[in-house]
């Protein structure tokens, strides 16, 4: 017995079936395309290099293929008959299914002269491309199929977006936590390939409940639809919404993963909380409204700006990383429900959906691309908090010269507070005051709250002063790999990457030859190597991470130097006299080669008796460097009694037992120091280092041992990193506790 067009909308049991069909789709094709976002920047990371820029340039990337795919769903439900819609994205599939299993190109390599930006969206385009296009459609795309099905709230669709993040935001979650610590990138993607199978044939089902449910349902009429478009303001209006949030979610993950890691982990929380903000910002629920957010958006505007101002002690990353993530959820929540409000009617919803996509790809472009060019500082989220405020205005009027200078005139008081004045010093210490300043800041905030433009006039004026260069700085610009910033202070010259110093010089030794210091002073680990009998006798040495060259002026006439840097930046700044006179006045002639040390070493033939590896940018651990395939291709360009000597001073990171596993693994030895400044010493400019030295040969390592001040290093029996599988979170620790024990 057939069943008639009317029965199937009225029969409970197949609009129970409808519902269920159409989320569970929605639920795998989102878990899919969220799942497959870390997934595939980390397979690219020891092909790129591990900079937090990385990511940022990698979510441009999807973010602009969404675009793509939202215009491509447009176009299908417009213009397309249903049947050739469901014909036309089954052979897409199909189609990306010549992806699988996901790889990189055996004929991709990186060229440090070009763009990495630019190569980094090339490889995840030849890569990925077609299989997350694919994906990317299906939001709007099945959401208007069931607009046609005959299902439930069929004329108001946009419950599965709330379905649809569910399914993201689980995949997210599941990635950095579940997969990548069990599994690795490689079993990861090979279940992912099995998914983008499953997903065919639910969408297959869904396309077939629209068209047998599509007869039932009363198409719109042209003119109706023409007439119920959104004016260009209202997109535009859409548009500039959904970027806030965007911003601001990549401006705290290079925040984080600068210092913390370019690890999912890292990249993930602050994307699972943007996702988290649209599951409840398009849920039906009656109580959850832009009027009753207003307080709470107050509230985080507040903190952010505190936050952001460098109030607070910024190497309390870990903390302060806490803190920025319910900040971006509150502000992302209020944008995203001001954006359901904002809804237009069903047979609109694609355009609406573009418009989102586009926001949020501005929002990528913005952080990656523009901003870099435009900023020599990491400003990019103090500008998105400038415009999250803005956000109170919408619907709230126009705003007014007076009001504007009422904001200006109370954000006086909050400079002086903030030390942002000339001459004036912070008021208070630590997070008592941090905790005073928001207090006075949220009360400001609070008393101006039905005064939107006086809120925005108090944040300008606190946010916008980054804009300008620090006065004491020599040189202060940035890179796809982080900011630079050169300055002078108590006599030493000093050079800083991201949050955390990376070398220094006697402003004295400027235009002479200086004195090695910081990690590298003549005391030190890595100093201790370098001048030894066998450090002395050496022929050629390698140094993987430029900084500032200090350690060139260890070089002997006799011996052979070579410096791998991935940013040219850096290498300009310490081949700089002006700056630094550590390469010009000690190794001037030894070349700096350019790109991924991993990748350029791999290309080259050199032997050297002792390489360096001291490649961290800020304290973030480049993973790619420190796996086994790694420490392997180390030492085939090591001599065979030679020394790889690691350095591994870091603030959340103890890196000894990974070495010692893979030491293990391979049959090398290893032998590890902590290295203290005494207390009362008198030496200006030195820091304290922690140096694992790894070789071939035991009685290079025992030699070192037998002086007292290194200890042999023993494997735990742990499984040694790899490309496939990594797990950086097992070696996140306090570091000051940990150092009691070397």
């Amino acid at each position: 017995m057939s069943i008639t067009s009317t029965e199937y909308s009225n029969n409970s049991w197949f609009r129970i079936a409808i519902i269920f069909s159409f989320c569970t789709t929605v639920f795998v094709s989102a878990s899919l395309l969220f799942f497959v976002q870390p997934l595939f920047a980390k397979l690219v990371l020891p092909q790129i290099g591990g900079a937090p820029a990385v990511w940022t340039t990698a979510m441009l990337f999807f973010q602009v293929v969404l675009i793509v795919g939202y215009i491509y769903a447009h176009v299908l439900t417009k213009w397309i008959p249903l049947r050739w819609q469901l014909v036309t994205h089954l052979a897409l599939w199909a189609t990306a299914l010549t992806y699988l299993p996901l790889s990189i190109s055996d004929g991709w390599s990186y060229d440090a002269s070009s763009s990495t930006a630019l190569q980094t969206l090339k490889l995840f385009a030849l890569g990925v491309g077609l299989p997350f296009a694919v994906l990317s459609a299906n939001a709007p795309l099945l959401q208007a199929w069931y607009s046609r099905s005959g299902g439930p709230s069929a004329d108001d669709p946009y419950f599965l977006y709330s379905a649809s993040n569910v399914g993201s935001l689980l995949a997210l979650l599941a990635f950095p936590l579940l997969a990548d610590p069990l599994l690795g990138a490689s079993a990861t993607s090979n279940i992912w390939s099995i998914g983008f199978v499953i997903f065919g044939g639910l969408m297959a089902i869904c396309g077939l409940i629209a068209l047998r449910g599509s007869s039932s349902v009363i198409a719109p009429i042209a003119a109706d639809i023409a007439k119920s478009t959104p004016k260009l303001k209202q997109i535009a209006t859409w548009v500039l919404i959904a970027f806030v949030p965007s911003s601001l979610m990549l401006s705290f993950t290079t925040k984080a993963s600068t210092d913390l890691g370019s690890i999912p982990l890292i990249w993930v929380v602050p994307l699972a909380t943007y996702l988290l903000s649209f599951i409840f910002a398009f849920a039906k629920l009656k109580r959850l409204n832009v009027k009753s957010l207003r307080i709470p958006m107050i509230l985080a505007l507040a903190i952010g700006v505190v936050l952001l101002s460098n109030f607070i002690d910024q190497h309390s990353t870990p903390i302060v990383f806490l803190l920025y993530i319910p900040v971006l959820f509150v502000i992302a929540l209020y944008a995203h429900r001001l954006l359901y409000e904002m809804r237009p009617p069903a047979e609109q919803l694609t355009v609406f959906y573009i418009a989102l996509s586009i926001g949020g790809a501005f929002g990528g472009l913005f952080n990656s691309i523009l901003a870099p060019l435009a900023f020599a500082q990491a400003v990019e989220a103090q500008l998105t908090l400038f415009l999250a405020s803005g956000l109170l205005l919408i619907g709230k009027g126009a705003v007014t010269p007076r009001n504007l200078t009422i904001g200006l005139i109370v954000s006086y008081p909050f400079l002086l507070l903030f030390g942002m004045i000339d001459g004036v010093e912070p008021l208070g210490h630590g997070a008592l005051r941090a905790v005073f300043a928001t207090t006075m800041l949220l009360g400001a905030l609070i008393l101006f709250r039905n005064q939107p433009a006086r809120i925005i006039a108090i944040i300008a004026a606190l946010m916008l002063p980054v804009l300008w260069p620090q006065k004491d700085s020599l040189l202060q610009d940035r890179s796809f790999f982080g900011t630079h910033r050169v300055f002078s202070k108590a006599g030493l010259r000093m050079y800083q990457n991201g949050t955390t110093l990376h070398g220094l010089q006697l402003e004295s030794e400027i235009g002479q030859k200086p004195t090695p210091k910081s990690y590298y002073y003549p005391k030190g680990p890595m100093a201790q190597v370098i001048t030894s009998e066998f450090g002395r006798g050496a022929g050629s040495i390698g140094i993987v991470g430029l900084g500032v060259g200090a350690l060139s002026c260890y070089k002997l006439p006799s011996q052979k130097w070579a410096f791998f840097e991935i940013d040219a930046m850096v290498d300009q700044v310490a081949r700089n006299p002006s700056l630094f006179t550590y390469i010009s006045e000690c190794a001037p002639d030894s070349p700096t080669h350019l790109g991924d040390a991993r990748i350029v070493l791999a290309h080259t033939d050199y032997s050297f008796d002792i390489l360096v590896l001291d490649a961290y940018s800020s304290d973030a651990i480049p993973v790619h460097l420190i796996t086994e395939e790694a420490v392997r291709m180390y030492t085939e360009r090591l001599a065979d009694d030679g020394i790889l000597v690691f350095h591994i001073s870091n603030r959340y990171y103890d890196l000894v037992d990974p070495l010692a596993r893979i030491a293990d693994k391979r049959g090398l030895h290893a032998a590890k120091q902590f290295h203290r400044i005494e207390p009362g010493a008198n030496e200006l400019g030195a820091s304290d280092s922690q140096v694992v030295i790894i070789s071939p040969d035991q009685g290079r390592v025992d030699g070192f041992v037998q002086n007292g001040k290194w200890l042999p290093v023993v494997s735990d029996g742990g499984e040694p990193w790899t490309d496939d599988k990594a797990n950086l979170l097992s070696a996140l620790i306090l570091l000051k506790d940990k150092q009691q024990t070397h």
